[in-house]
């Protein structure tokens, strides 16, 4: 497989087996004391040990933070900045999932600032707020293709004390050095590879649909939707697939890169439930997704039936993608309903309804929507109907 070094939207280091390189990315931004940031099961592969033990035989003393949880929390953050200030680190690499990548980037812009993280939610310029000259420097691994987040400039973290996900954003939460190696996503299950692979859908689609003139991000997002297109069944029916593993990875890249241009309901209806049902972030966002693209129809069609001729799929309408959604899912054994997953008892409608409305990926909804708006899509979504 040819490598490839790329540097849109950062420098990325593409290839099988790139992991190699990573003490030579440490050495190109100075950093020599860094953290790795990953969760627990991963901190116990044989991967992660091997690479500590690489490091570590190349003169870098490595500290790991392994605490992450699935919906990450600010405590997680609270906890890596510690060990980040206690063992002297002068930069994160953050190694994992959506979850280790995003609390990674958190611990790297927190470790110098002495405002809470959740001064610097996504809202208004809140940004400006940091100590630039404090943030350290990010190396980011994922061993998903799902969040992207690798080629983010926010995370995402649950407030533990509001029960809500924040998105904490500035410009230099975007890694300096990203390893795309899809070796480390070989051992990814079936069930993960599928909801991953769902989720980089989302960010393509949604970015696609979202308002606004952005032409490298809807080119981005509709080469991003091909690749899916082609590759996810592929890695899941084989994730031995060194060509798929690394089609997608790139895809879920792509997707990051193109939602700067804004994302959808599909995220407004996911991340209350990621938080309040613990639901994982790409499964949710593949039940959503027929609904809210039914609900925004009227003002996306257009755009949907660009992204049919682009995947060259058979029946070119509005209702052939719906479709080819539906069997994409079915194909990959997911459910069709938020009841498969989440009990009625459970579901606390209102609450999250008004989550919904507040989260930022509402702003960038095609349509513009109420809280009752997101009360009929989670009626929907539980029942199975679409509009």
């Amino acid at each position: 497989m040819s490598k490839y070094n790329w540097n849109y939207p950062t420098t990325m280091w593409v290839g099988e087996n790139r992991i190699a390189d990573l003490g030579s990315a440490c050495k190109q931004l100075n950093i020599k004391s860094p953290l790795l940031v990953t969760d627990s099961g991963l901190a116990k592969t044989q991967m992660v040990l091997n690479i500590l033990e690489k490091l570590k035989n190349e003169g870098f003393k490595v500290s790991i933070f392994s605490k992450v949880v699935g919906n990450p929390t600010g405590t997680n953050v609270k906890e890596g900045v510690e060990i980040y200030n206690k063992d002297s680190c002068d930069g994160v690499i953050a190694f994992g999932g959506g979850s280790g990548l995003d609390v990674g980037k958190a611990v790297a812009f927190m470790s110098g600032q002495t405002l809470s993280i959740w001064d610097f939610e996504d809202v208004g310029d809140n940004w400006t707020k940091a100590n630039h000259d404090k943030i350290s420097p990010i190396i980011a691994v994922p061993t998903t293709a799902g969040t992207g987040s690798e080629t983010g400039r926010a995370s995402v973290i649950l407030n533990e004390e509001t029960g809500v996900k924040n998105i904490i954003f500035h410009p230099k939460f975007l890694p300096s050095i990203v390893i795309l190696d899809p070796a480390l996503t070989i051992g990814l299950p079936p069930k993960i590879t599928a909801a991953t692979g769902m989720d980089a859908l989302a960010h393509n689609l949604e970015a696609f649909c979202a308002p606004g003139f952005h032409p490298m991000a809807d080119g981005i997002a509709l080469e991003g939707m091909r690749m899916i297109n082609q590759w996810l069944l592929k890695a899941v029916k084989d994730g031995s697939n060194i060509e798929a593993r690394m089609n997608m990875l790139t895809a879920a890249s792509m997707g990051s890169t193109a939602f700067q241009k804004g994302l959808g309901a599909i995220h407004s209806l996911s991340h209350p439930v990621n938080a309040v049902n613990n639901i994982h972030h790409g499964l949710s966002n593949a039940i959503f997704m027929p609904y809210v693209l039914t609900f925004n129809k009227d003002v996306i069609e257009e755009k949907i039936i660009k992204i049919c001729k682009y995947l060259e799929l058979q029946n070119q309408s509005f209702d052939a993608f719906i479709q080819w959604v539906l069997e994409l899912r079915q194909k990959l054994d997911m459910p069709h309903k938020l009841s498969d997953v989440i009990k009625k008892e459970d579901f606390d409608i209102e609450r999250l309804s008004k989550m919904a409305l507040d989260d930022p990926s509402t702003s960038s909804n095609p349509k513009k929507m109420t809280v009752n708006d997101m009360k009929t899509l989670y009626e929907h979504s539980m029942s199975g109907k679409l509009f």
